[in-house]
């Protein structure tokens, strides 16, 4: 069986890079794909205001629908604001792009450490939210919850690698049925109502709400902080809006136009849905209690409070109970898929910051199916810490969510401001002014509502927030750190302008390391004499004096035109030695290469690397930090490791290609990632002058 093939299953043949063209989205499929986190929120933003005003009791939740009202024209100053960002900036940088352009690298960074925030905890929160909703149909799943959010990441992954065209096809269909759903339930029972004159009342609206002791009588400044902080969590169906502008080369051409319609879509959609159920929770009487067996006057003791969505449309569906079912597994499915918006955002944004030396050069590369494979297994892996740190509970985690994506807005909005100050400096054509000066006005107004919400949600959640705000500063510190270190690399390797600034070496002292005279030896010496070096010596380390004694006659018995230099090892150690006398080397004729040939015999099964002590690389790993020191394996293939059969060429689509293998040795140097390699044919392990 082809070593890959499991891999293949998994994700997929891979795909040429000339096929990238082929992975573009139509808008019917990007807006499942990049939509999917600002539609999923309506599902429980609505929630999160009502826990907020239960604080007060049954006396706030009136003003439940003038606060969904609020977020709803913020949700539209926002996504007309990002539809001047995706013409302007169509490459993909984004927020990032913008706050980089227009205000410096430091707050470029700044905005990616919140995007990156944002993205982490949008697949944290969206799958626990997820969970959540499906364990208030299915109540046996109680007691699980963490176990299948981290199940439900990795599945998420999974289906990510095999690339973003597949995993938009195969969550296109649950996205639409959760829009069908939830329209449905807000059009049937709006017509049960008021064309039936049905009541729907919900499993909570014969309880008594009690506000929390100490805010049973909120008044004046007191019911002020309280309904902003309802607004901030409100505001949490605002997250996911910026993922499109994020995402524009994935669409088809017309990028920017495609981009800018299915933002128009998406808002339009999710408006309708938030103000749907905020206006069917006031109909219901749904209610929502931060503690509900202390709040709810006349509930059960084993009441198990359900999701604000499950409570209206086991209202709305009371005469229909598959509409309920249906509801609750769409809510289910979109909420969990919702994080699939962060698995195409984080990476694509990942790569640009790799791009830019931000982030490790390992996040640019595509994978086998031409997404980016590294940054989709990064982002699994710290939402996966989210979930477990938090015990998979949305409540807690969604109090983290809003700072950094509402940073990334005022950022973004800002920087636009500045596009379009400067573009109209220099422009002359009226109507291209006019154009401009209604964009900036349109990303002004942009700006005054992010601002002010942001303002709200640092004063209203600091508690909570200031761990994202830490996690931010943190990754800003380590992406400048990851920058100076490859600025300092690129400036070391540099290559000179004048070819006499580089001193070539005088001579090159090569030096074949020997334990007995055997194949492996006997190939290493053939091969340093074709190199034709100044001098060549063999080199052995006296660990067993009667070892090192038969070395020397029988070196003598054979002739060997190459002189034997023994190295003493009082304490039996084979490394030491041989660096401590390279140094001398070095020491005496600065201006010389010293070049070590190792040979090493290369074995073909996992189990036998532990009869061996892989003293060579061990040598070569400690070698390679000595400046002027080349390193060069001269392997020998045991039977075990020639027996092993290369997979064939067409074994398996897509398989990576690979040739018999080979005896010529490779060669590395100081800083040359060749020397600090495996064995050569990368199928085994090795021993230095092997004493076994």
């Amino acid at each position: 069986m082809p070593a890959d093939l499991p891999k293949r299953i998994l994700i997929g043949r891979a795909l040429r890079s000339d096929k990238l063209g082929e992975t573009l989205l139509p808008k019917r499929i990007a807006l499942p794909v990049f939509a999917s986190d600002a539609l999923s929120s309506v599902a429980y933003a609505p929630e999160e205001i009502l826990l907020t005003l239960s604080l007060a009791g049954a006396s706030a939740i009136h003003f439940s629908w003038q606060i969904g009202v609020v977020v709803a024209i913020v949700m539209l100053a926002v996504v007309a604001s990002y539809r001047q960002n995706v013409h302007a900036y169509p490459s993909g940088g984004g927020d990032y792009e913008v706050a980089t352009v227009n205000h410096g690298s430091n707050s470029g960074l700044v905005v990616a450490s919140a995007l990156m925030v944002d993205y982490i905890l949008t697949v944290a929160v969206s799958t626990t939210s997820g969970v959540a909703n499906v364990v208030s149909a299915v109540p046996a799943l109680r007691g699980h919850e963490m176990a299948l959010s981290v199940f439900l990441v990795i599945v998420l992954m999974g289906m990510n690698l095999r690339g973003v065209r597949e995993s938009g096809s195969a969550f296109a269909v649950p996205t639409y049925a959760f829009m069908v759903g939830v329209i449905g339930m807000v059009v049937y029972g709006l017509v049960r109502h008021f064309g039936f004159g049905a009541e729907l009342p919900a499993e909570s609206a014969s309880y008594h709400l009690a506000a929390t002791p100490g805010n049973d009588s909120l008044a004046g400044f007191a019911l002020v902080f309280l309904l902003l902080k309802a607004f901030s969590s409100g505001c949490a169906a605002l997250t996911g809006v910026e993922a499109i502008s994020n995402g524009v080369p994935a669409f088809r051409k017309p990028k920017s136009k495609n981009a800018a319609t299915t933002l128009l879509m998406m808002a339009s959609i999710a408006v309708t849905m938030f103000m749907g159920i905020i206006y069917l929770a006031h109909l219901t009487g749904t209610q929502m209690a931060e503690n509900p067996t202390e709040q709810l006057i006349g509930a059960p003791e084993d009441y198990h409070q359900k999701t604000v969505l499950a409570q209206i449309s086991e209202a709305v569906f009371s005469n229909f109970t598959p509409g309920f079912y249906f509801v609750a597994a769409t809510t289910g499915l979109i909420l969990v898929l919702a994080a699939n918006t962060a698995f195409n955002g984080f990476p694509v944004l990942g790569s640009i910051l790799a791009q830019d030396r931000y982030l490790p050069r390992q996040l640019h590369t595509r994978g086998d199916r031409l997404a980016f494979s590294n940054g989709i297994v990064l982002l699994a892996g710290a939402a996966i810490l989210f979930i477990v740190a938090f015990g998979a509970d949305p409540n807690r985690l969604i109090q983290l969510y809003i700072v950094g994506v509402f940073v990334a807005f005022n950022m973004s909005q800002s920087g636009m401001i500045r596009h379009w100050t400067r573009l109209l400096r220099t422009e002359t054509d009226p109507k291209k002014r006019a154009h401009m000066q209604r964009s900036r006005a349109i990303n002004t107004f942009g700006l005054v509502m992010t601002m002010a919400v942001l303002i709200v949600v640092l004063a209203t959640k600091i508690g909570h927030a200031w761990i994202a705000i830490a996690l931010m500063v943190v990754l800003f510190v380590v992406m400048k750190a990851i920058r100076r270190h490859y600025d300092r690399v690129s400036a070391e390797l540099k290559a000179a302008e004048e070819p006499d600034d580089v001193a070539p070496p005088t001579r090159v002292h090569a030096i074949v390391l020997v334990s007995k005279i055997h194949k492996p030896a006997l190939r290493a010496l053939a091969y340093a004499r074709l190199a034709r070096a100044s001098t060549l010596e063999a080199v052995t380390v006296n660990v067993d004096p009667v070892d090192t004694a038969a070395l020397r006659q029988d070196w003598e018995e054979r002739g060997l035109d190459v002189p034997l230099k023994v190295l003493d090892s009082p304490y039996r150690e084979v490394t030491g030695p041989v660096l401590e006398y390279v140094k001398n080397l070095r020491r005496s004729s600065p201006r010389d290469v010293v070049a070590v040939y190792i040979p090493e015999y290369v074995v073909g099964h996992w189990y036998e690397h532990l009869l061996h002590n892989q003293s060579a690389l061990r040598l070569k790993g400690r070698l390679l930090f000595k400046p002027g020191v080349m390193v060069t394996s001269v392997p020998w293939q045991l039977e075990s490791s020639e027996r092993r059969k290369a997979p064939k060429a067409w074994s398996a689509p897509g398989a990576v290609r690979r040739g018999e293998p080979r005896r010529r040795p490779t060669t590395g140097g100081s800083g040359d990632p060749a020397g600090s390699a495996g064995p050569a044919d990368g199928s085994g392990g090795s021993d230095a002058a092997p004493r076994d």
